[in-house]
């Protein structure tokens, strides 16, 4: 028996939102200026962490405005995790129907160092649906090495905080703790658990 037809357009739609995002995730990515802190001083107290002022004003430049959710979204990770030692910009697109799967690429940055390209990709299971193009601004906390961020990070259960417009989820992998913030257009309904792997190269499969 033929399928109807509506059936094929959601799962259409979401395909089409993900090839469109992976396109464009392949473009260069803009490079925020590094963020201040870097100067004489700090680099002889050792200290490698940015503050939460430091925080707030690249991310607002980043996100290209200022807004009261991401105010308190910062808020919430600083009051959490404290002053992360690395972050990412960058953004990304992902699609859902019931399991979908999500792609983004951004440069990773810290404090003495050049910053470095990262991409990212992973699955996505759960009650949710629809398809999503955003920036996103990942705090990173206790990475010792840069090339540490080069492995899978599975989501932390019940770790989503949400607020006017902006979210954030917690990924944990050994010591190593992730804060992607995310805001952008599109929708991603519900509830939805999997893992991101990042990565230097991209990668089309999401597993």
């Amino acid at each position: 028996m033929t399928r109807p037809r509506f059936r094929r357009l959601p799962l259409a739609a979401v395909m089409l939102a993900l090839l469109t995002a992976a396109c464009a995730s392949d473009r260069p990515m803009p490079v925020p200026p590094v963020a201040p802190g870097a100067s004489p001083s700090a680099k002889a107290s050792g200290k490698d962490t940015f503050d939460k002022a430091t925080i707030l004003d690249t991310s607002k430049r980043f996100f290209g405005g200022a807004t009261e959710g991401l105010a308190k979204v910062v808020e919430k990770v600083f009051q959490d995790l404290g002053e992360p030692n690395a972050y990412i910009a960058g953004e990304e697109g992902s699609g859902a129907l019931i399991v979908g799967a999500r792609y983004g690429g951004g440069f990773l940055y810290r404090k003495y160092q050049d910053p470095q390209r990262v991409y990212w990709r992973g699955p996505s299971v759960g009650f949710d649906g629809g398809g999503n193009a955003s920036k996103v601004f990942v705090l990173i906390y206790n990475l010792e090495l840069s090339t540490d961020i080069y492995t899978l990070y599975p989501g932390v259960e019940g770790s989503y905080y949400f607020v006017a417009g902006v979210g954030v989820n917690y990924q944990r992998k050994g010591q190593v703790v992730l804060a992607p913030i995310r805001t952008g257009v599109g929708l991603r309904a519900g509830i939805n658990v999997g893992y991101l792997r990042y990565s230097r190269k991209r990668r089309w499969m999401p597993f």
